[in-house]
């Protein structure tokens, strides 16, 4: 398993949302990025999570992190597992008072989570080398995290940081790429 980080979220060329992750540490290859088709909802949870903005009403991802806390059980780290025919999976690693308990999420919930709660979020390394990308295509953002983007900015935040010509190569990998090209 190699640690990442949350980038941030973007958007493919047909309006899909992505989350980006980095490895924490670059590999012998230089920085890579996994992207991971979300929905809508979960990223604006992400993003609402990153910026620290609060919601007038708990979304679904904190209504679960209360709830976990209210057990007496915390989210200690995020795993994504595996892709399989263009799927990606994910686990929660729960510390509880009967002892680690492993639930399987959606990788998109399990962000939302992680970042909430702080939990380290970490990435199989079969799963990185069959859909990680050269961070380069991502641009400056990829290289180094920009502020958090605020609840409701509809330029993304770090998109105002990139380099155009390198943005421009980014979308188009976007709009070549389907799921299924990070099958197994």
């Amino acid at each position: 398993m190699i640690q990442v980080r949350v980038l941030g979220i973007a958007l493919d060329q047909s309006g899909q949302h992505l989350v980006l992750l980095r490895p924490l540490v670059d590999g012998p290859d230089g920085p890579v990025v996994v992207p991971i088709w979300i929905g809508q909802n979960e990223a604006n949870s992400i993003l609402i999570a990153l910026s620290g903005e609060a919601t007038p009403r708990p979304l679904t991802h904190d209504l679960t992190t209360t709830l976990l806390g209210t057990l007496g059980a915390r989210l200690d780290r995020v795993e994504v597992t595996r892709l399989d025919e263009g799927t990606f999976y994910a686990e929660l690693t729960l510390v509880t008072r009967q002892g680690p308990r492993i639930v399987d999420a959606r990788p998109s919930d399990a962000i939302a989570l992680a970042v909430r709660s702080e939990a380290t979020i970490w990435v199989a390394q079969q799963v990185l080398e069959d859909a990680g990308i050269p961070a380069e295509l991502a641009g400056e953002a990829a290289a180094e995290p920009a502020e958090p983007p605020h609840w409701g900015d509809a330029s993304g935040g770090a998109a105002a940081q990139i380099d155009e010509s390198k943005l421009e190569e980014f979308k188009k990998f976007l709009d070549d790429v389907d799921p299924e090209d990070f099958e197994g």
